[in-house]
């Protein structure tokens, strides 16, 4: 089938818009509301479904599950996948997963509520990106994720569904959207797969996707924001600076002082703090490596070797990138000596 066909169609007219871009936040005992909800969508669903949910770095069967329980196909997404008619995504472990126009991309942005794969990232993406067409379901779980992103879809025009926090198994996710995101539907988990196959059926009100034309692209996770401080070297206390004669000199409320150096050296020492990590995780996956090659049924020999590899790559990545950092001569001025200037052109040849 050709793509364009395979596709839900990001810009349609007004007066075909439907809500076909589902997107499903849960934790702790939201596994048989997202089962019964993949069951009770058709084969031919002309939208997606995506689901994200608190795995972290952990292994999951959730595709295999979706897969089996009724007639959509389902996937871990690749970067920048277009979207596909009746299909499941499902956010792989330590990514999140966003929505970009016509396409699923990954990220290993910082994590939220302290978890990669987060929901409030895809709701976020899903509201920028498709507006209207967007229904966010919050499930049963622990915290508050989700609840933030679902108030971002219902003020994008979108549809926000929570199931009734008195009936989750775990109420804490659920209660908080419910308070926050103002749903427009908070029920039983029971009557959810029903509801969105309804709401998916109806037309969106053109004021309200008219209302949607323009929305933002959905990749702010990938972009740093401007700190409001700086941080002491020392401690990590907030720096103060005083400009005396010119010179511009730092010093945080316990008595640390710097010049303009000092937040150089700060990162220096994080970088080699993170070398010192890297190389420790080499090591035991090395060992892990060794124990698993001893083992009379697979132990995990190819996630380790991976694990190894990566290492070592990043740890490769610190040390091309701290022999290409400036230095700062006697009289404060910016440097580069000639070996770091041949690690940069190295650096920039090999990529």
């Amino acid at each position: 089938m050709d793509r364009a066909e395979d596709e839900p169609s990001v810009a349609r007219p007004v007066d075909l818009l439907r809500r076909d871009i589902i997107v499903i936040g849960g934790s702790a005992g939201s596994l048989e509301t997202v089962r019964a909800i993949a069951k009770a969508f058709p084969g031919d669903f002309p939208g997606a479904i995506f689901v994200a949910a608190h795995i972290g770095q952990s292994r999951s069967i959730l595709v295999d599950l979706l897969e089996k329980a009724g007639k959509l196909s389902a996937s871990h997404p690749r970067d920048e996948e277009p979207i596909r008619k009746g299909h499941i995504y499902v956010a792989p472990p330590d990514r999140h997963v966003l929505i970009d126009g016509g396409k699923v991309c990954l990220s290993r942005g910082p994590r939220e509520h302290f978890t990669r794969p987060a929901i409030d990232p895809l709701f976020r993406s899903a509201a920028k990106s498709c507006g209207p067409r967007v229904i966010g379901v919050v499930l049963s779980g622990g915290g508050s994720d989700g609840a933030a992103g679902l108030d971002a879809i219902h003020r994008a025009g979108g549809l926000a569904v929570v199931e009734d926090p008195a009936e989750a198994a775990f109420a804490d996710m659920p209660r908080t959207a419910a308070w926050i995101g103002k749903p427009h539907f908070v029920v039983p988990a029971a009557e959810i797969p029903a509801l969105l196959v309804g709401l998916s059926e109806e037309a969106i009100p053109p004021d309200a996707a008219r209302a949607s034309e323009g929305a933002p692209a959905a990749m702010e996770m990938e972009n740093l924001d401007r700190p409001v401080a700086l941080s002491c070297p020392e401690c990590g206390g907030a720096l103060r600076f005083t400009l005396n004669n010119g010179l511009r000199q730092y010093h945080c409320h316990i008595g640390h002082r710097f010049i303009a150096e000092a937040q150089a050296e700060g990162v220096e020492k994080s970088i080699n703090t993170a070398l010192r990590m890297l190389n420790e995780q080499a090591e035991f996956a090395r060992q892990m490596i060794a124990s698993a090659r001893e083992a009379p049924l697979d132990n995990g020999l190819v996630y380790w070797q991976r694990l190894q590899a990566q290492a070592g790559e990043q740890i490769e990545t610190l040390r091309r990138f701290l022999e290409q950092r400036p230095v700062f001569d006697t009289d404060g001025a910016e440097t580069v000596d000639e070996i770091s200037g041949t690690a940069a052109g190295q650096l920039s040849r090999s990529d």
